[in-house]
């Protein structure tokens, strides 16, 4: 029989502020589109996950210093999500630019987690939490982190 979920208020996830997370993150910015947005206006649920994938591509980059592209195209490592999470605090609509924060929080040996805090001002709108496992695209199998993607996660995590 189905029940609903009783969770306690100590375990909803509460929004936080920007000044919270302090400046030492790297932010990347995202405007909303209009095709982004549901026939209410505001950001059709789905695409939040396209619009936190865009950011964590840059962040490789940007922070990293790693080539995203050429990890998964020329060196054959992918870096798929094996969970993918997000909670919601306030909606987002066609022209809010968002500042999308990005937190290491784990480093495993195959497998790291990322946290992404997306703020419409200085309030949190949105959270995600995503799995990154590494794989060998040849073979579809996963690997260990390559040591140059492990040092820049744990230089940026520091």
């Amino acid at each position: 029989m189905n029940k609903p979920v009783d969770i306690n208020a100590a375990e909803k996830p509460t929004p936080i502020t920007r000044a919270e997370l302090g400046d030492a993150l790297w932010f990347g910015a995202v405007k909303i589109r209009f095709g982004q947005c549901d026939p209410a206006g505001i950001v059709y649920t789905p695409q939040f996950f396209d619009i936190f994938n865009v950011v964590i591509e840059d962040w490789y980059a940007q922070a990293l210093g790693l080539n995203y592209y050429e990890i998964i195209g020329q060196r054959r490592i992918g870096l798929g999500y094996v969970s993918a999470h997000s909670d919601f605090f306030a909606p987002a609509r066609m022209g809010d630019i968002l500042d999308i924060a990005v937190v290491v929080e784990r480093v495993g040996n195959a497998s790291f987690a990322l946290l992404l805090h997306a703020f419409k001002g200085k309030q949190e709108a949105l959270r995600g939490r995503f799995t990154v496992v590494t794989t060998d695209l040849n073979l579809h199998k996963s690997i260990p982190i390559p040591a140059d993607l492990r040092h820049a996660l744990l230089e940026y995590a520091k």
